[in-house]
C-alpha cells in the first residue's frame, strides 16, 4: 500500500504548515550531534521543513525527503526566507533513498516512518540503515495509541486507517516497545520513551 502525494498535498495546502516548533527533544539531539562532530543529517519525511530550518540553524547541512512537491515547496520558500539552505528530495519513502551508502551523519524522522504497512516500513528503515555511516544516530518518533480519528478499519496486525479525522485514509501502524526493537534491530537502542503527546521516541546508532 503506497501512502500518495496527493493526501499530503491535499492537508499542506488545507492547513498550511500544521507544525511550526521542532519537536521537544530536538535541541537535546541537536546538541549531542554537535559533540559527536555530526555534520550532514537527514531529515526524513520533511514536511514543510520545521525541523530543517532548526538544524540549518544549527550549522548542519541538512537533506530532506518528502512526498509532497506542496510540501517541499513550502519548505524551500520557508528556508529562503530565513536565509538557509538544505537539499530537498521528493519521493515517497518506500522507495530507494537517492542517496549513497553511509552518505548521513544522522537522521531524524518525526512522526512519519508508521504511515504504511509492516512491510513497506521495514523497507524504509532498511534505507535509513544503508545511508546512515556506521555509528551514525538515529532518532524517530511513532504513535503508541490511535489518535488520528474516531473509527477506524484494520487492515493488518497493528495497522488501522482512519475512516474520520484530519488523516483519513492514510495507515497509521501502532508500536509497542517491543516491534520498535524489533523493527530497529540493526541498531544499538540507547533510548525509548514517550514524549509530552504520547509518542514513542527512539535515539540509537548503526551498529
Amino acid at each position: 500500500m503506497k501512502i500518495t502525494k496527493t493526501a499530503w498535498d491535499r492537508r499542506f495546502k488545507k492547513e498550511g504548515r500544521i507544525f511550526e516548533e521542532p519537536h521537544e527533544d530536538l535541541p537535546r539531539i541537536a546538541g549531542l550531534l554537535k559533540r559527536q562532530g555530526a555534520k550532514r543529517l537527514l531529515d526524513l519525511g520533511s514536511g514543510t521543513g520545521r525541523h530543517m530550518v532548526y538544524l540549518a540553524k544549527c550549522g548542519f547541512s541538512v537533506f530532506g525527503l518528502d512526498i509532497s512537491p506542496t510540501g517541499i515547496s513550502m519548505a524551500k520558500s520557508w528556508l529562503s526566507s530565513e536565509g538557509l539552505t538544505a537539499d530537498l528530495q521528493q519521493q515517497d519513502m518506500t522507495d530507494a533513498f537517492p542517496y549513497e551508502k553511509e552518505f548521513f551523519d544522522g537522521t531524524i524522522s518525526i512522526q512519519v516512518i508508521h504511515h504504511g504497512l509492516s512491510y513497506a516500513i521495514q523497507k524504509t528503515i532498511a534505507e535509513m540503515e544503508r545511508v546512515l555511516k556506521k555509528g551514525g544516530f538515529i532518532f524517530i518518533t511513532v504513535p503508541r495509541e490511535r489518535n488520528q480519528g474516531t473509527e477506524f478499519k484494520q487492515v493488518e496486525p497493528s495497522t488501522f486507517i482512519p475512516l474520520d479525522g484530519p488523516e483519513k485514509g492514510l495507515p497509521h501502524h501502532y508500536f509497542t516497545t517491543a516491534t520498535l526493537e524489533k523493527f530497529f534491530s540493526a541498531f544499538r537502542i540507547t533510548d525509548i520513551h514517550l514524549d509530552s503527546t504520547g509518542h514513542y521516541c527512539l535515539s540509537g546508532f548503526k551498529r
